[in-house]
């Protein structure tokens, strides 16, 4: 069974930092781009941050750009999502899943509170 398990969320002041992860199990996702996204109360999910397979290449929402880093490391299957001068509109249930995304991978998410 593929899994896709987030972690690394919690509560944290405007101007903090905090640093999640995505550890995928069940199968390999070394060779497939790799994105977060995140979706706040009341609004729909959103694309965060995206990651070649290679590692090489990635992109932003203009939301996070120079805020927020993605990383992973294929021989832990893991994807990372470093995100500093977190603000109160960064709050939101934050996921992982292939880019583009895939209705079966849609893990619990893990949640990320900015206090203001």
């Amino acid at each position: 069974q593929v899994q896709l398990v987030e972690s690394g969320g919690g509560l944290v002041q405007a101007g903090g930092s905090l640093r999640l992860s995505c550890a995928a199990s069940g199968r390999t996702f070394s060779n497939y781009a790799m994105a977060w996204f995140r979706q706040a109360p009341g609004k729909e999910r959103e694309f965060v941050a995206r990651i070649h397979w290679s590692g090489v290449s990635t992109g932003y929402a203009d939301s996070v750009k120079g805020r927020f880093t993605i990383s992973r490391d294929k021989a832990k299957n893991t994807v990372y999502l470093q995100m500093n001068s977190l603000k109160p509109e960064d709050t939101a249930v934050y996921y992982c899943n292939k880019d583009p995304p895939m209705k079966d991978y849609w893990g619990q998410g893990t949640q990320v509170t900015v206090s203001g």
